[in-house]
């Protein structure tokens, strides 16, 4: 049975109670920071909600749908007087908007973001925080939906979700606690990796996938026959093709991020691909089979648990619609 939200997660021991949040300060008001204020607001955990968009619609409509409380003009204003602050914003922009709110950045106010890449994160944070630098608990909520926006924010979002937090040596240890605990307290499951182990894992698990999608459309569309041939498409090209409907901004800025490791997650595809190929070209019937035999397996076994975090009734968002989209 699964611990409770008041049990850690990783060992199920007892979590200390939680202390309620006075001020939580939004930057950038889209699906995971809408979805982080509802969550905190349904689980009592914050007062108030101050929130910074970009878009003055985006602001406007946050505030309609009761998602924050008070409209900032400014990221400045917005994290002034914050005990929490959450940066959900695309992963090019996170220096930049934590050199904005540096200077009202409180004594004992945390702060995170959202974004799926980390070793450019934690570089543009050590970059602009300065003394505060400990304050700073990067994560990665692996939860999202195929359609973005604070209209589809929800208060449910990550629950059961994995969350990834990866401090460094600059990270005070009692801000990874709390950001930890806070997580717990939304029914997240927490686990800790450095940063450049998580770059390097998400790079094969979402971001290539998310770049063979994109080929993979790309390549379709290019040809003569591309409008009959989609004509014809059935349930597994929906499935194949589905996260080729993300975000270009926020893949764009991840896919940059995360070159490095893209590419070497790319020459593994590569090198399969090539496998596969060479039984086309021998006629090779069952040494075809049995490449696909492997792939079948591994699938199996993942969506069986047999790696801990497959998606299953209970813990459905280790599967998301969509990868993870700040917006």
């Amino acid at each position: 049975m699964a611990p409770s939200p008041e049990h850690d997660t990783a060992t199920g021991a007892p979590l200390p109670p939680l202390v309620p949040f006075e001020q939580l300060a939004v930057i950038g008001c889209g699906l995971m920071g809408g979805s982080f204020a509802l969550a905190l607001k349904a689980a009592g955990l914050v007062q108030r909600v101050v929130g910074y968009a970009r878009s003055p619609h985006t602001l406007a409509r946050a505030r309609a749908l009761g998602v924050i409380d008070v409209e900032a003009p400014s990221a400045l204003l917005a994290a002034s007087g914050a005990d929490l602050v959450l940066v959900s914003v695309p992963v090019a922009a996170t220096g930049q908007t934590l050199r904005a709110i540096q200077p009202l950045i409180g004594p004992d106010t945390l702060v995170m973001d959202v974004g799926s890449t980390k070793g450019d994160v934690v570089a543009a944070a050590r970059a602009a925080l300065g003394e505060r630098i400990g304050h700073f608990v990067p994560a990665h909520p692996i939860a999202g939906k195929e359609r973005a926006g604070v209209e589809h924010a929800s208060a449910d979002l990550y629950r059961g979700c994995q969350v990834i937090l990866t401090p460094t040596a600059d990270t005070d240890p009692a801000y990874t606690e709390r950001a930890r605990a806070l997580w717990q307290a939304l029914q997240a499951r927490v686990r800790l990796m450095a940063p450049e182990a998580h770059d390097a894992a998400y790079a094969a698990v979402s971001h290539l996938p998310h770049l063979l999608a994109f080929a993979a459309m790309r390549a379709l569309a290019q040809q003569p026959q591309a409008a009959e041939f989609l004509a014809l498409a059935g349930p597994g090209f929906r499935d194949f093709t589905r996260i080729a409907a993300s975000d270009p901004e926020v893949w764009r800025d991840i896919l940059l991020a995360n070159a490095a490791q893209v590419r070497a997650q790319a020459q593994q595809f590569r090198a399969a691909l090539d496998t596969f190929e060479a039984a086309l070209d021998a006629g090779d019937s069952a040494g075809l089979r049995e490449l696909i035999a492997d792939a079948s397996r591994v699938r199996t076994q993942w969506a069986a648990g047999a790696y801990s975090a497959a998606p299953s009734p209970q813990n459905p968002c280790t599967a998301p619609l969509s990868s993870t989209s700040p917006r």
